[in-house]
């Protein structure tokens, strides 16, 4: 299985950026990952919030393949613990997808047909992150549930009570 983040525009803080690639390369070490970049929409100003998520839409859309198991992280998904999204990472790989394929939308969110494309909702916080810093906080989750999975003392709570 490979692990894909898909992201609407590319990070523009250096700092951010050197930290998310830093994750990135950790988590290959587990399994096969990749952070995909859906260009930035160009000329916005003339476009509804709809329309400009349904052209985000769109463009994400094509980076899917069959049989993928996408999950949106969005605000109004659900929230785990670190010990449990470990759990539900070991599930999700366990089932045999091809690509296990997270996306972060735009500024307004997704498109319909994104949101009925997903197979679930993951929120990583009530707060209203930025996106930057929300690309930065979920690689290092998944990092950590690699480790939890694998038994390091990267995450200080015992692997074994997972559930």
């Amino acid at each position: 299985m490979k692990g894909v983040l898909i992201v609407v525009g590319k990070t523009t803080d250096k700092r951010f950026d050197a930290i998310i690639q830093e994750y990135v390369e950790r988590i290959g070490h587990y399994i096969p990952f990749a952070v995909e970049v859906i260009p930035e929409l160009k000329n916005t100003k003339g476009l509804s919030q709809n329309e400009q998520k349904e052209r985000e839409g769109e463009l994400i859309q094509r980076s899917l393949q069959a049989g993928d198991y996408v999950v949106l992280l969005d605000e109004h998904g659900s929230e785990r613990s670190s010990m449990d999204f470990a759990a539900w990472m070991q599930k999700r790989m366990a089932a045999g997808p091809k690509r296990l394929v997270f996306i972060v939308g735009g500024p307004y969110g997704f498109s319909e047909a994104v949101h009925k494309r997903g197979n679930e909702e993951i929120s990583l916080s009530r707060m209203t992150l930025s996106h930057q810093m929300v690309r930065m906080f979920f690689v290092e989750q998944i990092y950590r549930a690699m480790t939890i999975l694998n038994g390091e003392p990267y995450h200080h709570e015992d692997p074994r009570k997972i559930k």
